[in-house]
């Protein structure tokens, strides 16, 4: 084993085989260890988050050091069967790549069994292993932007699925009109860690099979999980959506706990300006509020409300139905009276408003958040003119806050943001000069980025010194990942559950909140706390 840090609350243990790994997620799940909060099991490593503040890395890594993988791990008796159209536009290329025919590579697809290793990309999407060891093919040099959803593809020695539409390098060979995932099925991925999955050609059914295969899974289009604000009907005030700016989602702390199924936590950019704008208003610092990105949001009270804006320096503008208009200040609690609409304007500091509503807002949570997960397409759908948000009333006892002020040293464009970071996983796959560069270069934030996280341009790209392809593996908030343009992204909250190109380093979670603020066009630049180095068994 190696055990490779992370960041201050998470390691990577880097194991021989899937097979090895499976064995150390079985003993890891079968006895936990103190302080452990979550595994995101890959190929070759487990990504282990745990509590800072119950233990450390040191000890975490003593206790797995000893644990035993010899024993094999025993496949689940579910046996999925998969229906699949082969009209993939990489079949031919695959069977050119492996110097057999198509319809050979339809037969060896369909002739093993695969079991599901782990899950991640995406929600729903299970790595399979196991199938005819001939298959073993690279991914695409250039990835698609689209891959349609039900797209069954191969990468390596894995076999997999897409949940959804969405990006990806690996080579499709079929479509299969199951899908993978749906919220409306329990547990709403089709595929589950351990189950075993047997892929059969359509051509070969006959339609009274193909109608049972069909069935048994209750196959569908895939549902997205994106659900609209519930009615306000039920509630003695809302407020109705007048201008979104560039996008505004519901956001709280995320969910927690689901890695399991692909889903990561997405949540708030900016976790303590969320809390705040809650305990303005009387709220739990964990209940949903609005986050919106630039200026533009418009929110007109129907009936008495009572909102708090914090995060970015932002003017805020009330103007009450009949014409007067008067300016108020953030991070302090604001009196709605009905028909006043509260208008956010474009930040002098920072990038990203929450805005919090007394009595929290009524809209349905989905695998138990509120969050909207942009990439997985879990949680509200973002607002949109015309919606109406229902405020739900005030529990009693809740108490409006004191003003507070907004964060120190917001992010602006004029001056330099300064991350610390956490050097590794991968920071041995770079030369001792991207290394290097990374710290001394100035990174400028494109109008590429979003809530996935912030695709930066710097004059040099970094180098790596290992060439070879990374199997995929668990990735952090705050992770730096580097793809092969050497142009890093750095991942926010809505990032893949596991990725496929090394990551040099991750921002420190003290950033975090920082990075959320970050606006297009700025200027970074980062500083490694501590040099890379591997974690040992015998460290304190």
């Amino acid at each position: 084993m190696r055990f490779l840090p992370v960041s201050s609350n998470a390691l990577l243990v880097e194991l021989a085989d899937l097979d090895q790994t499976l064995a150390l997620l079985a003993s890891l799940q079968r006895e936990s260890l103190h302080g452990m909060v979550e595994l995101v099991p890959a190929a070759r490593t487990i990504l282990l988050y745990y509590r800072p503040w119950v233990t450390n890395a040191g000890a975490l890594v003593r206790a797995i050091a000893g644990r035993d993988l010899s024993q094999r791990v025993e496949r689940s008796d579910t046996l999925i069967e998969i229906p699949v159209r082969y009209d993939g536009e990489d079949l031919a290329e695959v069977a050119q790549l492996l110097g057999i025919a198509t319809d050979e590579v339809v037969r060896r697809h369909t002739g093993s069994e695969y079991t599901v290793a782990f899950t991640g990309f995406a929600p729903g999407f299970a790595y399979l292993s196991g199938g005819h060891p001939s298959l073993d093919v690279p991914r695409r040099r250039t990835p698609r932007t689209r891959i349609p959803a039900g797209a069954v593809g191969l990468a390596g020695t894995f076999s997999g699925v897409y949940p959804k539409a969405s990006p990806g390098g690996w080579q499709i060979i079929g479509t299969t009109p199951l899908a993978m995932w749906d919220l409306e099925r329990e547990p709403p991925a089709l595929l589950q860690p351990g189950y075993r999955v047997r892929f059969v050609d359509i051509a070969s059914l006959d339609e009274a099979t193909r109608s049972r295969m069909m069935s048994a899974h209750d196959a569908g289009a895939p549902v997205a999980g994106v659900r609209r604000p519930q009615s306000a009907a039920a509630c003695t005030a809302a407020l109705k959506v007048k201008g979104t700016g560039l996008q505004t989602v519901l956001q709280d702390l995320g969910r927690h706990g689901q890695a399991g199924q692909g889903v990561s936590v997405s949540g708030a950019l900016d976790r303590a300006a969320l809390r705040m704008a809650n305990r303005l208003v009387g709220n739990r610092s964990d209940g949903a509020a609005l986050e919106t990105v630039g200026g533009g949001l418009q929110l007109q009270s129907q009936g008495d409300t009572v909102l708090a804006v914090t995060g970015a320096d932002a003017p805020l503008i009330v103007r009450a139905a009949d014409g007067r208009q008067w300016c108020v200040s953030t991070h302090r609690a604001v009196a709605l009276a009905d028909g006043d609409t509260l208008s956010v304007g474009q930040p002098v500091a920072g990038a990203r408003c929450y805005v919090a509503a007394r009595g929290g807002f009524a809209v349905a949570p989905v695998l138990g958040s509120c969050a909207t997960d942009t990439l997985a397409g879990i949680g509200p759908a973002p607002l949109a003119v015309g919606d109406l948000l229902g405020v739900l009333p005030a529990p009693p006892g809740a108490v409006v806050g004191m003003p507070e002020e907004r964060a120190a040293d917001l992010p602006t464009v004029e001056r330099d943001v300064v991350l610390d970071v956490v050097l590794g996983p991968r920071t041995d796959w770079f030369t001792p000069e991207s290394v290097e560069r990374l710290r001394m270069q100035r990174w400028q934030v494109t109008p590429q980025s979003n809530r996935v996280g912030l695709r930066l341009a710097g004059e040099v790209p970094l180098e790596r010194a290992i060439t070879g392809e990374l199997p995929s593996e668990g990735t952090v908030l705050g992770a730096l990942q580097v793809p092969p343009s050497g142009q890093p992204i750095l991942f926010l909250a809505d990032h893949p559950l596991t990725g496929g190109y090394p990551v040099i380093g991750a921002v420190a979670p003290h950033h975090l909140d920082r990075a959320g603020q970050i606006p297009v066009g700025a200027w970074l630049r980062f500083n490694p706390i501590g040099p890379f180095e591997e974690l040992q068994p015998s460290a304190d």
